[in-house]
Protein backbone atom coordinates (compact mmCIF):
# COMPACT_ATOMS: atom_id res chain seq x y z
CA UNK A 1 0.00 0.00 0.00
CA UNK A 2 1.18 3.81 -0.51
CA UNK A 3 0.67 6.34 1.82
CA UNK A 4 -1.27 8.09 -0.53
CA UNK A 5 -5.16 6.87 0.92
CA UNK A 6 -8.50 6.93 1.54
CA UNK A 7 -8.92 6.03 5.53
CA UNK A 8 -12.61 5.65 6.58
CA UNK A 9 -13.18 6.51 10.49
CA UNK A 10 -16.10 4.70 12.66
CA UNK A 11 -16.92 7.19 14.97
CA UNK A 12 -16.53 11.01 14.72
CA UNK A 13 -14.90 11.49 18.63
CA UNK A 14 -11.67 12.86 19.96
CA UNK A 15 -9.73 9.71 18.92
CA UNK A 16 -10.98 9.99 15.51
CA UNK A 17 -10.13 14.21 15.47
CA UNK A 18 -6.53 13.04 16.23
CA UNK A 19 -5.83 10.17 14.09
CA UNK A 20 -6.89 12.85 11.32
CA UNK A 21 -4.50 15.06 12.73
CA UNK A 22 -1.57 12.21 12.82
CA UNK A 23 -2.18 11.40 8.99
CA UNK A 24 -2.84 14.40 7.40
CA UNK A 25 1.49 14.98 7.28
CA UNK A 26 1.78 11.56 5.68
CA UNK A 27 -0.69 12.61 2.82
CA UNK A 28 -3.62 10.64 4.24
CA UNK A 29 -7.47 11.99 3.96
CA UNK A 30 -9.92 11.15 6.03
CA UNK A 31 -14.01 10.32 6.64
CA UNK A 32 -16.05 9.74 9.20
CA UNK A 33 -19.29 8.27 9.98
CA UNK A 34 -21.17 9.62 13.03
CA UNK A 35 -24.72 10.52 13.91
CA UNK A 36 -23.60 13.43 16.16
CA UNK A 37 -23.38 16.95 14.53
CA UNK A 38 -20.23 18.99 15.04
CA UNK A 39 -18.31 15.83 16.20
CA UNK A 40 -14.85 16.84 17.39
CA UNK A 41 -13.69 14.57 14.18
CA UNK A 42 -16.32 16.26 11.46
CA UNK A 43 -14.16 19.83 12.57
CA UNK A 44 -11.44 18.46 10.71
CA UNK A 45 -12.71 16.08 8.37
CA UNK A 46 -15.60 15.38 6.35
CA UNK A 47 -18.32 13.64 8.18
CA UNK A 48 -21.47 11.66 7.08
CA UNK A 49 -24.34 11.86 9.30
CA UNK A 50 -25.48 8.75 9.92
CA UNK A 51 -25.54 6.57 12.49
CA UNK A 52 -23.37 3.60 12.62
CA UNK A 53 -25.78 0.95 10.94
CA UNK A 54 -27.03 2.96 8.13
CA UNK A 55 -26.51 1.18 5.03
CA UNK A 56 -26.63 4.37 3.01
CA UNK A 57 -24.30 6.17 5.30
CA UNK A 58 -21.99 2.89 5.03
CA UNK A 59 -21.78 2.32 1.59
CA UNK A 60 -20.34 6.07 1.28
CA UNK A 61 -18.00 5.48 4.31
CA UNK A 62 -16.63 2.57 1.77
CA UNK A 63 -17.19 3.63 -1.53
CA UNK A 64 -13.35 5.50 -1.89
CA UNK A 65 -11.97 3.90 1.44
CA UNK A 66 -8.67 1.81 1.17
CA UNK A 67 -9.46 0.72 4.93
CA UNK A 68 -11.56 1.15 7.76
CA UNK A 69 -10.77 1.78 11.27
CA UNK A 70 -12.91 2.39 14.65
CA UNK A 71 -12.24 5.12 17.21
CA UNK A 72 -14.48 3.35 19.78
CA UNK A 73 -14.82 0.02 21.15
CA UNK A 74 -18.86 -0.24 21.03
CA UNK A 75 -19.08 0.01 16.91
CA UNK A 76 -21.66 -2.85 16.08
CA UNK A 77 -19.83 -6.16 14.97
CA UNK A 78 -22.18 -6.27 12.24
CA UNK A 79 -21.56 -3.04 11.00
CA UNK A 80 -17.74 -3.89 11.19
CA UNK A 81 -18.42 -7.40 9.32
CA UNK A 82 -20.75 -5.66 6.54
CA UNK A 83 -17.60 -3.00 5.66
CA UNK A 84 -15.14 -5.72 5.83
CA UNK A 85 -16.59 -7.40 2.76
CA UNK A 86 -15.99 -4.12 0.68
CA UNK A 87 -12.60 -2.93 2.28
CA UNK A 88 -10.22 -3.94 5.26
CA UNK A 89 -11.23 -3.29 8.39
CA UNK A 90 -8.95 -2.58 11.08
CA UNK A 91 -8.92 -4.25 14.26
CA UNK A 92 -10.12 -6.71 12.69
CA UNK A 93 -14.55 -7.36 13.77
CA UNK A 94 -13.21 -10.39 16.14
CA UNK A 95 -11.57 -7.85 18.51
CA UNK A 96 -14.93 -5.68 18.49
CA UNK A 97 -16.72 -8.99 19.43
CA UNK A 98 -14.54 -9.93 22.30
CA UNK A 99 -13.57 -7.08 23.89
CA UNK A 100 -17.40 -6.00 24.06
CA UNK A 101 -18.69 -8.73 26.49
CA UNK A 102 -16.94 -8.72 29.79
CA UNK A 103 -17.40 -12.40 30.06
CA UNK A 104 -16.32 -12.75 26.83
CA UNK A 105 -13.03 -10.97 27.30
CA UNK A 106 -12.42 -12.16 30.85
CA UNK A 107 -12.82 -15.50 29.43
CA UNK A 108 -10.65 -14.74 26.51
CA UNK A 109 -7.54 -13.38 28.66
CA UNK A 110 -8.34 -17.09 30.71
CA UNK A 111 -7.77 -18.94 27.22
CA UNK A 112 -4.37 -17.51 26.82
CA UNK A 113 -2.92 -17.87 30.12
CA UNK A 114 -3.40 -14.27 31.13
CA UNK A 115 -4.33 -13.83 34.64
CA UNK A 116 -7.70 -12.13 35.30
CA UNK A 117 -9.26 -11.56 38.94
CA UNK A 118 -12.15 -14.40 39.62
CA UNK A 119 -15.31 -13.42 38.05
CA UNK A 120 -18.41 -15.07 37.15
CA UNK A 121 -21.85 -14.93 35.44
CA UNK A 122 -25.03 -12.97 36.96
CA UNK A 123 -27.60 -13.16 34.68
CA UNK A 124 -30.74 -12.15 37.04
CA UNK A 125 -30.65 -10.49 40.41
CA UNK A 126 -31.49 -13.68 42.02
CA UNK A 127 -28.25 -15.51 40.45
CA UNK A 128 -26.19 -12.62 42.10
CA UNK A 129 -25.40 -14.09 45.97
CA UNK A 130 -24.11 -17.13 44.55
CA UNK A 131 -21.82 -15.24 41.94
CA UNK A 132 -20.18 -12.87 44.85
CA UNK A 133 -19.56 -16.60 47.02
CA UNK A 134 -18.46 -17.97 43.52
CA UNK A 135 -15.64 -15.65 43.37
CA UNK A 136 -14.42 -15.80 47.00
CA UNK A 137 -16.82 -13.20 48.71
CA UNK A 138 -16.87 -9.85 49.23
CA UNK A 139 -15.66 -7.23 48.25
CA UNK A 140 -16.05 -7.40 44.35
CA UNK A 141 -17.43 -5.53 41.64
CA UNK A 142 -20.55 -5.72 39.83
CA UNK A 143 -20.32 -4.88 36.14
CA UNK A 144 -22.46 -4.68 33.17
CA UNK A 145 -21.01 -7.53 30.56
CA UNK A 146 -21.46 -4.82 27.51
CA UNK A 147 -21.10 -0.38 27.12
CA UNK A 148 -19.97 0.58 30.61
CA UNK A 149 -17.06 2.85 29.87
CA UNK A 150 -15.62 5.63 32.26
CA UNK A 151 -17.07 4.02 35.60
CA UNK A 152 -20.46 3.57 34.06
CA UNK A 153 -22.42 0.03 34.33
CA UNK A 154 -20.38 -0.22 37.25
CA UNK A 155 -20.98 -0.99 41.06
CA UNK A 156 -18.46 -1.17 43.73
CA UNK A 157 -19.96 -3.94 46.54
CA UNK A 158 -18.41 -3.69 50.07
CA UNK A 159 -21.04 -5.16 52.53
CA UNK A 160 -24.20 -6.86 52.47
CA UNK A 161 -26.36 -3.88 52.15
CA UNK A 162 -24.39 -2.56 48.94
CA UNK A 163 -25.69 -6.51 47.84
CA UNK A 164 -29.38 -6.03 48.18
CA UNK A 165 -29.06 -2.22 47.08
CA UNK A 166 -27.41 -3.94 43.76
CA UNK A 167 -29.92 -6.84 43.91
CA UNK A 168 -32.79 -4.31 44.09
CA UNK A 169 -31.16 -1.93 40.78
CA UNK A 170 -30.69 -5.17 38.79
CA UNK A 171 -34.55 -6.06 39.34
CA UNK A 172 -35.95 -2.48 38.16
CA UNK A 173 -33.47 -2.22 35.42
CA UNK A 174 -32.64 -5.62 34.09
CA UNK A 175 -29.31 -5.11 31.02
CA UNK A 176 -30.27 -7.26 28.28
CA UNK A 177 -27.38 -9.24 28.15
CA UNK A 178 -26.53 -9.88 31.96
CA UNK A 179 -24.04 -9.13 34.39
CA UNK A 180 -20.26 -10.12 35.61
CA UNK A 181 -19.11 -10.13 38.80
CA UNK A 182 -15.58 -9.84 39.20
CA UNK A 183 -13.49 -10.32 42.50
CA UNK A 184 -11.81 -7.21 44.10
CA UNK A 185 -8.36 -6.83 43.41
CA UNK A 186 -6.26 -5.45 45.99
CA UNK A 187 -3.74 -3.50 43.73
CA UNK A 188 -0.73 -1.97 44.33
CA UNK A 189 -1.19 0.31 40.94
CA UNK A 190 -3.21 0.61 37.53
CA UNK A 191 -0.61 0.28 34.12
CA UNK A 192 -1.51 -0.19 30.85
CA UNK A 193 0.43 -1.33 27.79
CA UNK A 194 -0.11 0.60 24.35
CA UNK A 195 0.85 -2.39 21.51
CA UNK A 196 1.14 -2.31 17.84
CA UNK A 197 0.72 -5.10 15.29
CA UNK A 198 1.30 -4.63 11.78
CA UNK A 199 -0.21 -6.03 8.98
CA UNK A 200 2.76 -8.46 8.36
CA UNK A 201 2.48 -9.23 12.14
CA UNK A 202 5.79 -6.71 12.90
CA UNK A 203 5.28 -6.04 16.87
CA UNK A 204 6.11 -2.76 18.68
CA UNK A 205 5.08 -1.49 22.04
CA UNK A 206 5.16 1.22 24.29
CA UNK A 207 6.38 1.51 27.58
CA UNK A 208 3.95 0.40 30.44
CA UNK A 209 1.84 3.93 32.04
CA UNK A 210 0.80 4.38 35.58
CA UNK A 211 -2.03 5.78 35.63
CA UNK A 212 -4.69 7.22 38.18
CA UNK A 213 -8.35 7.01 38.48
CA UNK A 214 -10.95 9.31 40.04
CA UNK A 215 -14.83 8.25 39.65
CA UNK A 216 -13.82 5.71 37.07
CA UNK A 217 -12.23 8.19 34.64
CA UNK A 218 -8.30 8.42 33.95
CA UNK A 219 -7.41 11.82 35.27
CA UNK A 220 -3.16 10.81 34.92
CA UNK A 221 -0.59 8.82 33.49
CA UNK A 222 3.07 8.72 33.64
CA UNK A 223 5.34 7.53 31.66
CA UNK A 224 7.47 5.25 32.04
CA UNK A 225 5.96 3.21 34.93
CA UNK A 226 9.21 2.76 37.36
CA UNK A 227 10.34 -0.33 38.31
CA UNK A 228 7.24 -1.68 35.92
CA UNK A 229 7.18 -5.43 34.81
CA UNK A 230 7.39 -4.40 30.85
CA UNK A 231 8.70 -8.01 29.59
CA UNK A 232 5.60 -9.53 30.86
CA UNK A 233 3.33 -7.17 29.55
CA UNK A 234 5.20 -7.54 26.53
CA UNK A 235 4.32 -11.44 26.46
CA UNK A 236 0.99 -10.75 27.43
CA UNK A 237 0.26 -8.09 24.78
CA UNK A 238 1.64 -10.34 22.13
CA UNK A 239 -1.04 -13.17 22.84
CA UNK A 240 -3.61 -10.81 22.66
CA UNK A 241 -2.13 -9.29 19.10
CA UNK A 242 -1.33 -12.71 17.77
CA UNK A 243 -4.07 -15.03 18.86
CA UNK A 244 -6.75 -12.23 16.99
CA UNK A 245 -4.58 -11.45 13.62
CA UNK A 246 -4.81 -7.90 15.05
CA UNK A 247 -4.01 -4.59 12.85
CA UNK A 248 -3.38 -1.84 14.87
CA UNK A 249 -2.96 -0.54 18.28
CA UNK A 250 -4.83 -2.02 20.98
CA UNK A 251 -4.58 -0.80 24.74
CA UNK A 252 -4.59 -3.70 27.94
CA UNK A 253 -5.14 -1.84 31.42
CA UNK A 254 -3.74 -4.25 34.17
CA UNK A 255 -3.69 -4.04 37.90
CA UNK A 256 0.06 -4.59 39.70
CA UNK A 257 0.02 -6.82 42.74
CA UNK A 258 2.62 -7.44 44.48
CA UNK A 259 3.19 -10.69 45.46
CA UNK A 260 4.72 -11.94 48.63
CA UNK A 261 8.28 -12.43 47.55
CA UNK A 262 7.86 -8.90 46.23
CA UNK A 263 7.33 -9.65 42.23
CA UNK A 264 5.47 -7.97 40.38
CA UNK A 265 1.99 -9.54 38.84
CA UNK A 266 -0.14 -7.99 36.60
CA UNK A 267 -3.93 -9.26 36.21
CA UNK A 268 -5.82 -7.75 33.48
CA UNK A 269 -8.30 -5.57 33.90
CA UNK A 270 -9.65 -5.25 30.18
CA UNK A 271 -8.89 -4.39 26.48
CA UNK A 272 -9.62 -1.38 24.05
CA UNK A 273 -9.36 -2.52 20.54
CA UNK A 274 -7.97 1.60 19.32
CA UNK A 275 -6.02 4.02 19.92
CA UNK A 276 -6.47 4.98 23.97
CA UNK A 277 -6.40 8.04 26.51
CA UNK A 278 -3.69 6.07 28.28
CA UNK A 279 -1.24 6.87 25.24
CA UNK A 280 -2.13 10.55 24.80
CA UNK A 281 1.54 11.14 25.99
CA UNK A 282 2.64 9.87 22.93
CA UNK A 283 1.74 12.82 20.85
CA UNK A 284 4.41 14.94 22.69
CA UNK A 285 6.53 11.89 24.71
CA UNK A 286 7.18 9.19 22.03
CA UNK A 287 9.26 9.24 18.90
CA UNK A 288 6.19 8.46 17.11
CA UNK A 289 2.60 8.73 18.75
CA UNK A 290 0.32 5.93 19.06
CA UNK A 291 -2.24 8.11 16.69
CA UNK A 292 0.65 7.51 13.67
CA UNK A 293 1.85 3.82 14.88
CA UNK A 294 -2.33 2.85 14.46
CA UNK A 295 -2.24 4.57 10.79
CA UNK A 296 1.09 3.34 9.53
CA UNK A 297 0.29 -0.09 11.30
CA UNK A 298 -3.90 -0.89 9.56
CA UNK A 299 -1.98 0.72 5.69
CA UNK A 300 1.01 -1.19 5.85
CA UNK A 301 3.75 0.98 6.64
CA UNK A 302 6.55 0.40 8.78
CA UNK A 303 5.76 0.93 12.46
CA UNK A 304 7.39 4.03 14.08
CA UNK A 305 9.91 3.86 17.41
CA UNK A 306 8.09 3.52 20.40
CA UNK A 307 10.78 5.12 22.83
CA UNK A 308 10.28 7.70 24.65
CA UNK A 309 11.73 11.28 23.78
CA UNK A 310 15.30 11.67 25.17
CA UNK A 311 15.97 7.83 25.59
CA UNK A 312 16.33 6.97 29.12
CA UNK A 313 16.67 10.07 30.54
CA UNK A 314 12.81 10.80 29.20
CA UNK A 315 9.98 11.29 31.18
CA UNK A 316 5.92 12.09 30.16
CA UNK A 317 2.71 12.20 31.57
CA UNK A 318 -0.65 13.46 30.60
CA UNK A 319 -3.55 15.13 32.75
CA UNK A 320 -6.86 14.85 31.14
CA UNK A 321 -9.44 17.79 31.22
CA UNK A 322 -12.62 16.72 32.62
CA UNK A 323 -15.68 19.12 32.16
CA UNK A 324 -13.62 22.28 32.17
CA UNK A 325 -10.96 23.66 30.61
CA UNK A 326 -8.31 26.26 31.02
CA UNK A 327 -7.16 29.69 29.86
CA UNK A 328 -4.84 28.31 27.66
CA UNK A 329 -1.74 31.04 28.74
CA UNK A 330 -2.14 29.12 32.25
CA UNK A 331 -0.88 25.99 30.44
CA UNK A 332 1.54 27.31 27.84
CA UNK A 333 3.76 29.12 30.47
CA UNK A 334 4.45 26.00 31.94
CA UNK A 335 7.77 24.73 30.74
CA UNK A 336 7.34 22.01 27.98
CA UNK A 337 3.50 21.44 28.64
CA UNK A 338 1.41 20.82 25.31
CA UNK A 339 -2.18 21.61 25.27
CA UNK A 340 -4.58 19.21 22.99
CA UNK A 341 -8.25 20.83 23.03
CA UNK A 342 -11.08 18.25 21.25
CA UNK A 343 -13.57 20.87 20.46
CA UNK A 344 -16.26 20.15 22.88
CA UNK A 345 -18.98 21.75 24.66
CA UNK A 346 -18.31 21.46 28.52
CA UNK A 347 -20.37 19.66 30.45
CA UNK A 348 -19.78 17.63 34.24
CA UNK A 349 -17.63 14.30 33.57
CA UNK A 350 -17.11 15.19 30.25
CA UNK A 351 -13.29 14.71 28.55
CA UNK A 352 -12.46 18.10 26.98
CA UNK A 353 -8.87 17.55 26.27
CA UNK A 354 -5.73 16.43 27.88
CA UNK A 355 -2.09 18.04 28.64
CA UNK A 356 1.25 16.43 27.79
CA UNK A 357 4.33 16.92 29.43
CA UNK A 358 7.36 16.20 28.73
CA UNK A 359 11.21 16.11 30.92
CA UNK A 360 14.79 15.07 31.40
CA UNK A 361 14.01 13.65 34.77
CA UNK A 362 11.39 12.40 37.19
CA UNK A 363 11.39 14.87 39.49
CA UNK A 364 11.54 17.63 36.87
CA UNK A 365 8.33 16.09 35.39
CA UNK A 366 6.82 15.89 39.14
CA UNK A 367 7.01 19.42 39.21
CA UNK A 368 5.39 20.19 35.88
CA UNK A 369 2.65 18.20 36.88
CA UNK A 370 2.12 20.22 39.94
CA UNK A 371 1.80 23.52 38.37
CA UNK A 372 -0.81 21.80 35.83
CA UNK A 373 -3.13 20.48 38.31
CA UNK A 374 -3.09 23.63 40.37
CA UNK A 375 -3.52 25.75 36.90
CA UNK A 376 -6.46 23.20 37.17
CA UNK A 377 -8.12 24.25 40.67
Amino acid sequence: MTSLMHIGIIGGGQLGRMLALAGYPLGFTFRCIEPAANSPMGQVAPQILAPYDDAAGLAELARDADVITYEFENVPVHTARQLAQRVPVYPPPQALEVSQDRWHEKSFFRQHDIPTPAFAQVNHAGDLAAAIEQIGGLPCVLKTRRLGYDGKGQWVLRSVADVAAAGDELRQQPAATGYIVEAWVPFARELSILAVRGTTGELAFYPLTENTHREGILRLSIVPAARAPEALAQTYAARVLNALNYVGVLAIEFFERIDGDGHAQLIANEMAPRVHNSGHWTQDGAATSQFENHLRAITGLPLGATDVRGGDRGHAAMVNLIGTTPAPSAILKIPDAHLHLYGKAARPGRKLGHINMVADTAHSLHERIVLVQAALT
